[in-house]
C-alpha cells in the first residue's frame, strides 16, 4: 500500500483512496477503542467517528506516522466519551436472544478447535483482563493498550497518546504492575506462569 500517495489522493478529494486507508486501519482503530472503552458498541461508534474526523482533518496531517496520527484521534474520541459518561453516567445495553439468554460478546470468540470448556475458560480470562484494564486510569489504560495489546513501538505509542516516550514507559510500567496485581483476584483463571510465586494451590 502506497500510503503517502493514498493520503495525497484523499486530500485531493478521492474518497476511494481514503476508504482504502480506512480498510487498512479499521481493525486497529476498533481494537484500541474497544480496549479503552470496554464495550463493543462504544468502540464501533468511536472508531467510526474517528475516521469521519480524520477525513475532515486530513489537511492538518503534517507527515510522520499516519497510524499514530489516526490513533491519536481515536484515543481523543474515547477520552471525550468517557469524560461525558462521568458527567452523565449511562447503563450499557446488551441484546437479548429470543430465549431470554444474553448474547455473549463475539469479540471473545476463540479458536474453533477449542472445547466448550476451553471457550468458557478463555472467555472468563479475557473478561477478567478487560475488567482489570477498565479499572486503570485512562492515561495508564491507553499506553497499555497501545503497547501491550496492539504491539506499537514506544515512539508510535507516544505520538498516539500525545505524551513523551519517557512518560509512556513510566505509565506502562505502572499499568502492567496494576493489571498484574488486579489479575491475582482471578488467580484460578491464570496460566501458572502468571501467578505470583508465593501463591499456593488450595
Amino acid at each position: 500500500m502506497d500510503e503517502p500517495a493514498l493520503i495525497q489522493d484523499a486530500l485531493e478529494g478521492d474518497l476511494n483512496a481514503f476508504n482504502t486507508l480506512v480498510l487498512h486501519y479499521q481493525d486497529i482503530a476498533y481494537n484500541v477503542a474497544y480496549r479503552i472503552m470496554g464495550e463493543p458498541g462504544a468502540a464501533d461508534d468511536a472508531a467510526q467517528e474517528s475516521f469521519i474526523s480524520a477525513y475532515q482533518k486530513l489537511h492538518q496531517y503534517r507527515g510522520g506516522s499516519f497510524k499514530a496520527w489516526l490513533l491519536r484521534i481515536v484515543t481523543n474520541n474515547c477520552y471525550d466519551e468517557l469524560r461525558r459518561r462521568q458527567r452523565q453516567p449511562v447503563l450499557p445495553l446488551k441484546p437479548d436472544l429470543p430465549d431470554g439468554e444474553i448474547l455473549e460478546d463475539p469479540y471473545w470468540l476463540e479458536d474453533e478447535d477449542a472445547t466448550p470448556e476451553e471457550h468458557s475458560e478463555q472467555a472468563e480470562l479475557h473478561a477478567a483482563i478487560q475488567k482489570c484494564i477498565n479499572e486503570l486510569e485512562i492515561k495508564f489504560r491507553t499506553v497499555l493498550v497501545l503497547v501491550d495489546v496492539e504491539g506499537l513501538d514506544y515512539q508510535t505509542a507516544a505520538e498516539a497518546a500525545g505524551a513523551p516516550i519517557g512518560t509512556v514507559k513510566s505509565r506502562l510500567a505502572r499499568a502492567r504492575e496494576r493489571v498484574q496485581d488486579c489479575l491475582q483476584g482471578f488467580w484460578e483463571l491464570l496460566p501458572e506462569n502468571f501467578r505470583h510465586r508465593d501463591e499456593k494451590m488450595i
